[in-house]
């Protein structure tokens, strides 16, 4: 096996794995996925594009306080 194809093997593995899973889904697991997906690339791109950049609002909450 020469090196370029051990390359592609070892860069197309996951690739191989994903498409095993999808072809083992059923229609409401692909929806159920694709809406989850969907909801993550708003996440990103609410953090991304709305906060102003520098802010962290957990390391900027106040610690809980003791009794």
């Amino acid at each position: 096996m020469s090196f370029v194809r051990r390359i592609r093997a070892w860069w197309n593995r996951d690739k191989l794995e994903r498409v095993q899973e999808d072809a083992q889904m059923t229609p409401l697991e692909h929806e159920v996925a694709e809406e989850d997906f969907e909801a993550k690339k708003d996440d990103v791109r609410v953090s991304e594009y709305l906060s102003p950049p520098g802010v962290d609002f957990e390391s900027d909450s106040e610690p809980p306080r003791h009794p």
